[in-house]
């Protein structure tokens, strides 16, 4: 049986008459790399700073490694390594004195917390920059810092709320592989974002979280398998009538049809043959189709159905 790391039962946090956690339960077990997400202020940054007793709540409880977590659990907090979404390093310590004072917090024998800070600074790539300040760094680089200084002291359990925001592509494949790669040395981690394309790539499982509550959890299998949309069909096609669009729309498993701008989108929900009916319907009509595609679901689409709102709204 898989050993449960992280375990929050009804916890419910009011401020005044906002409810901003509402009977919220959820496990992370042993391993896992798990991604919480939810648009602006669903209660993500609240369920954190809760979960590591930041915040104090008002019912509910906290339990991390089997124990219940509280703002005195000083032997849990050091198995945690967290990596907010705003960078905080210190500007007057070079990157290496950055990630030593940090990880000084934890380990005190200097020998070890050397070894440890270089472990760190090769595994975020910075052995070429242990002696610049963070000012002389680029937005990628200090995102790779502010990741060190939350790992150098090797935390069973890794908080990371958005390390990706605003890094160029090379830096966020770097830190995304990082992530990966921490996993397999033995860490369960916590992951917030709202780019949907990572979550995909890394997440073992997902809760998906909206006005405070759990509205969605699974794999990212088990969660497309929860919406009305299993396949998305786009064609160009010139010159479409009226009644060869409401053709389409009568089609089996079509639920959703629309042509603007020459393109053809169809949205439908299980069947197979969806995209070979499509096209025999605007070949009986000898219409000029251009480019085909069908797209199956996303974690995007599975978050506009479940929620109704955008993804990349700023963090709650």
């Amino acid at each position: 049986m898989a050993d449960t790391v992280v375990k929050i039962t009804e916890l419910v946090k009011r401020y005044k008459d906002l409810i901003a956690l509402d009977h919220l339960s959820l496990e992370i077990e042993k391993g896992e790399i798990f991604g919480l997400l939810g648009p602006n202020g669903s209660g993500k940054t609240t369920t954190i700073n809760c979960l590591l007793a930041l915040l104090s709540f008002d019912k509910g409880r906290v339990e991390i490694f089997g124990k219940e977590m509280t703002p005195t659990s000083y032997d849990i907090k050091r198995e945690i390594g967290i990596i907010m979404q705003n960078v905080a390093v210190f500007d007057e310590l070079t990157v290496y004195d950055n990630i030593d004072y940090f990880c000084g917090l934890y380990i005190s024998d200097k020998e070890k917390r050397r070894q440890y800070v270089e472990e760190a600074i090769r595994f975020v790539g910075l052995e070429d920059f242990t002696k610049f300040y963070p000012k002389k760094l680029s937005g990628g680089l200090l995102r790779r810092l502010n990741i060190a200084c939350g790992i150098a002291h090797k935390p069973k359990l890794i908080i990371l709320d958005e390390p990706t925001v605003a890094v160029d592509p090379q830096s966020r494949n770097k830190i995304l592989e990082g992530i990966e790669q921490l996993n397999r040395d033995g860490a369960t981690i916590i992951y917030t974002s709202h780019y949907m394309e990572e979550v995909e790539q890394i997440c073992t499982r997902i809760a998906i979280m909206d006005k405070g509550r759990k509205v969605a959890e699974g794999t990212k299998e088990e969660l497309k398998k929860m919406i009305k949309n299993t396949e998305t069909i786009t064609v160009e096609v010139r010159e479409m009538g009226d009644g060869v669009l409401a053709q389409i729309s009568e089609l089996p498993h079509v639920y959703l049809a629309e042509y603007n701008d020459d393109i053809l989108k169809v949205a439908c929900s299980g069947g197979k043959h969806n995209l070979i009916r499509i096209l025999g319907v605007l070949q009986d009509h000898n219409l000029h189709i251009g480019r085909v595609y069908s797209e199956l679901p996303t974690l995007n689409d599975v978050f506009l159905e479940i929620t109704g709102k955008a993804l990349r709204d700023k963090e709650d």
